[in-house]
């Protein structure tokens, strides 16, 4: 029988893969390279020890009576599966506004550790939709009026919250100009530099969306959340509301919290390298250890609106109100201000061509 053979990042605890275009072993979460030689002798070191060993006990066991006040959705056609207590009406899925079908008892779930209560009721939704509509020139004058909001549902979607200590190590490549000149020539010198960061930080609750269904750009575009208005999780805020059931579980989010938290380190980092004229990143390494994870739901607003027979959804921060979605584009509307921008730079063109031919 054949066996796989994965190596470890001693950095971020990722699995490691050869890199054709640079003849190295190379880490796709955290970027660290390594030759092949170094790491066979790190091999049993490697497969015996895992750096990151993230906590995911996130999460509990719902008690019979929980159990009992809540019910669950199966949607025909996108599949998912929506938690919600046993007096809401549905009849459509929040998502693909298919119909959806009673399964009965809740089962394969864990109970949320936290929940984020609805702040914004429905009125606000829509008012947040007619904001995010108004001031877009390129968007078609008669989908305002046309346009129709077909459904608005508020959904609890899932979240694993993230907790880790990051220690890294960044290089970078600067430079620095002087200009200057005499009575004969100009001057310019540049002086380089090769700068060092080093450091650790500490990232709490860092969200990654636990359902498939919901686009992680969307999420993200609606963040951030105020945890300090959120409260140990209890049945009673699912009342009127619908609450996705996660399809990816906290083990396999860890790579995007890797990446959300790796990115904004190396921002970070960045940020305290100032006074130079140019900086370039020239490798480095982020550590993570003693992760931990969590299970809560925050409130969204799902918004579906038809127009020419194309379905739009929006969506907004059920606690903050930020709102984002994608518009039509009006086609002639855009060719127009295509033209009016080239007239504009042509007769930039002309007007400094005329000076310069002046002077």
């Amino acid at each position: 029988m054949a066996t796989l053979l994965e190596y470890k990042c001693p950095c971020c605890g990722g699995a490691i893969e050869f890199d054709s275009s640079v003849q190295k072993m190379k880490c796709p979460y955290c970027d660290t390279e390594f030759d092949v030689q170094t790491l066979k002798s790190l091999d049993e070191d490697l497969n015996s020890r895992d750096d990151t060993e993230w906590e995911t006990q996130a999460g509990g066991e719902w008690s019979e009576n929980e159990q009992e006040g809540l019910c669950s959705y199966v949607c025909k056609s996108c599949g998912g599966e929506i938690v919600c207590d046993e007096n809401t009406i549905a009849a459509e899925c929040p998502y693909c506004d298919n119909p959806v079908v009673m399964t009965g008892r809740v089962s394969g779930m864990l109970k949320p550790d936290y929940v984020i209560p609805f702040k914004l009721n429905k009125e606000a939704a829509k008012s947040g939709l007619i904001k995010h509509l108004s001031g877009k020139r390129l968007l078609p004058k008669i989908f305002k009026d046309e346009n129709h909001i077909d459904r608005i549902k508020g959904v609890y979607v899932p979240f694993w919250l993230f907790d880790t200590d990051v220690n890294a190590d960044m290089r970078y490549n600067a430079t620095r100009t002087r200009v200057w000149s005499d009575s004969r020539y100009n001057y310019t010198e540049t002086s380089f530099f090769s700068i060092r960061r080093g450091g650790s930080m500490r990232f709490e609750r860092v969200p990654v969306d636990g359902s498939s269904k919901m686009a992680d750009d969307i999420m993200e575009s609606i963040e951030p959340y105020d945890f300090s208005e959120a409260v140990d999780f209890n049945t009673a805020y699912l009342a009127g509301y619908f609450a996705d059931k996660y399809d990816v579980d906290a083990q396999q989010s860890i790579s995007r919290a890797n990446e959300r938290i790796k990115n904004s380190t190396e921002t970070a980092f960045r940020d305290s390298v100032r006074g130079y004229a140019t900086v370039l990143p020239d490798g480095g390494s982020v550590r993570f250890s003693g992760g931990q994870a969590k299970y809560a739901l925050y409130p969204v607003w799902i918004l579906n609106t038809t127009w020419q027979d194309r379905k739009y959804v929006f969506a907004m921060n059920g606690q903050t109100g930020k709102f984002t979605g994608n518009l039509p584009v009006d086609k002639r509307a855009y060719r127009r201000w295509l033209f009016g921008l080239g007239a504009a730079c042509s007769a930039a063109v002309f007007a400094v061509t005329f000076l310069i031919w002046l002077l």
